[in-house]
């Protein structure tokens, strides 16, 4: 087991981060390490591991016949590409990509191997799989084909991509963080999701009244920075985060949303109940971010102290639990259910359900 986290919110806390007794769900496992002679498992299915694989596909196939993509780098093809050569009249292209493919599948049905195969996830009968890629038809395609191959081998697990845009979930799933009466009387809430890459904030609309289970919830407006292209300080991306938080509370209250004075945080690494990172925070903006003498939720408090005239609380969560915590409501029907999010790296986390599961109406 990864995870270190709190087991129970401090005497007198209303809050405490990183928790695994969370409202709907028990969170079993967290950022799960596994190593073997390459290094990190995780990084064998992670958003560059198919580009390296489409790599390798054209560097074996340009020794006779010419590379099918012919001079055009890689990193210049977009998603969106690979879908239409997959699906192009240039059988050759469209095998290179059909090629890439299946090894990504096989590696990701290995990676997932190992997870299941750890007591934390023992008896996970769905995960649930979130980042960008599973967005495109051969992200799609490597899942469903991940999932032959588990079958195959007698691990009966379903893989289904989460049901929001990988923009969104990571916004959508901090209101899972919070116990039903901060909730209570309030419209919307403000949620953070931070990346490697980007950083996304949102007014994310619960819909309560509609579905108290929150699977109405949806991101009514929302802000991303692309900081790997600036390469900024830590106070500099402390600070733009706040100010896209403070604009986004503006516009929250002129449409009269009503946001409760609280705000998700969604973050890489092992997440301490005090609310600073244990590790794992490496590929965060300006780096440091592990620091005893740092702590985001603090800041963000500091400088936000209150929303609607309310004192602000912040609660802050590993990022693939928070994109996991999305699928709540589409997971009644099973007891034990993990993610994972293809990005950066391979986020993931194992959950099991407070209530018991449903049964589908005949």
């Amino acid at each position: 087991m990864t995870k270190s986290v709190a087991k129970t919110r401090d005497a007198g806390s209303p809050i405490a981060h990183g928790l695994d007794d969370l409202p709907a769900v028990t969170v079993d496992d967290y950022n799960l390490e596994r190593r073997d002679k390459d290094g990190f498992i995780g990084d064998k299915a992670n958003k560059s591991a198919f580009a390296k694989k489409i790599d390798l596909w054209r560097k074996s196939m340009a020794k006779a016949g010419g590379d099918p993509l012919g001079e055009k780098p890689t990193s210049d093809y977009s998603k969106k590409d690979f879908d239409a050569l997959l699906r192009g009249e240039d059988v050759r292209a469209a095998a290179l990509v059909m090629g890439a493919v299946e090894d990504f599948a096989q590696e990701l049905a290995k990676v997932l191997t190992r997870y299941l195969a750890d007591s934390a996830w023992k008896n996970t009968q769905r995960i649930a799989v979130g980042g960008g890629f599973k967005e495109s038809f051969i992200g799609a395609l490597a899942i469903a084909r991940a999932m032959a191959l588990l079958n195959m081998e007698g691990i009966n697990v379903e893989l289904s991509p989460i049901k929001h845009h990988p923009d969104d979930a990571g916004l959508i799933g901090a209101a899972h963080l919070m116990p039903a009466w901060m909730l209570k009387g309030h419209e919307a809430i403000l949620a953070v999701d931070i990346g490697g890459t980007n950083i996304r904030a949102g007014v994310v609309k619960l819909k309560m009244d509609d579905k108290p289970d929150l699977s109405k919830a949806k991101v009514w407006k929302s802000e991303i920075w692309r900081h790997a292209d600036e390469d900024p300080a830590r106070t500099h991306a402390v600070a733009e985060l706040i100010r896209m938080l403070t604009d986004l509370i503006d516009k929250a209250e002129k449409a009269g949303l009503s946001p409760a004075p609280v705000i998700g945080l969604a973050c890489p690494g092992l997440i301490r109940s005090d609310g600073s990172i244990e590790r794992g925070g490496q590929n965060l903006p300006g780096g440091n971010w592990e620091s005893k003498h740092f702590n985001l939720p603090a800041e963000i408090m500091k400088a936000i102290p209150s929303i609607g005239g309310r004192e602000t609380f912040v609660i802050m969560h590993n990022d693939a639990v928070v994109q996991g915590l999305s699928q709540v409501p589409f997971m009644q029907d099973v007891a034990h259910w993990g993610v994972v999010t293809i990005g950066t790296g391979l986020g993931n986390a194992r959950f099991s359900n407070k209530q018991p599961p449903k049964k589908e109406k005949e």
